[in-house]
């Protein structure tokens, strides 16, 4: 009997292109083995059926970067945990093909409180984490806010100024009311529990938070609880 061969030596021989070009293929998607997509060149073949997808590409494989629509109680370092297979968007019109490696190695990115719900980034693009993290304070997030309580006629511009915050004067932010009890916000450098404080400042209370979009990003129809990517043209 043979001994079992690494499936990117298969690929080369069938293929008639070099190892790396090989594994290149395989780290793409384009080699199932048994009819499963199989994205590990080391993957050792004893007899399994190899084939190999005829619109294959040698193109680079790209990082990823993930929209999540975080349920409220999941803690934002915990959100990777959501983005699996099954959870991904069933009208995802990114254009991105689904590959097993992207939902690897993902970072949590644009702290969401445990207590919200709304636009999460995960994402393996260095790019986006030094764009995230060095100008998080300089990018607008918008939410919506449910709240109770009495509003006044000087309540929004309670909400907009707030006064001092763990030690710091709030900037000025936009807010409008987007019905009798539901505020939307507009704002940047937004710090954990600064949402609730500048409601209890307008004598509201919080009863639920959403985050909508960060920078040009928004969350759009995405269902709770799950994801889809980026596309590669757009830009926070």
């Amino acid at each position: 009997m043979s001994p079992p061969v690494r499936l990117a030596r298969i690929v080369a021989e069938m293929t008639g292109c070099s190892r790396a070009e090989a594994e290149q293929y395989i780290q793409g998607g384009w080699v199932s083995v048994d009819g499963q997509t199989e994205e590990l060149p080391q993957r050792m073949i004893d007899g399994e059926r190899v084939e190999i997808d005829p619109h294959a590409q040698l193109e680079a494989i790209e990082p990823a970067t993930l929209l999540l629509h975080k349920p409220e109680g999941v803690a934002w370092q915990d959100a990777v945990a959501l983005a699996t297979p099954a959870a991904h968007a069933a009208d995802d019109a990114s254009g991105v093909r689904p590959l097993k490696r992207h939902l690897q190695r993902l970072t949590p990115l644009m702290r969401l409180e445990t207590e919200a719900s709304g636009l999460m980034v995960l994402s393996q693009d260095g790019r986006v984490l030094r764009r995230l993290n060095e100008d998080y304070a300089h990018i607008e997030q918008e939410f919506v806010v449910e709240v109770s309580g009495a509003a006044g006629p000087y309540t929004l511009g309670r909400l907009s100024h707030g006064g001092t915050y763990q030690g710091r004067e709030l900037a000025p932010c936009k807010v409008s009311w987007q019905n009798e009890v539901r505020l939307r916000f507009a704002i940047k450098n937004v710090q954990p529990g600064e949402l609730q404080y500048r409601c209890r400042q307008a004598g509201l209370a919080v009863v639920a938070m959403r985050r909508l979009r960060i920078g040009r990003v928004s969350l759009s129809k995405l269902p709770l609880g799950q994801w889809r990517y980026l596309p590669v043209q757009a830009r926070f």
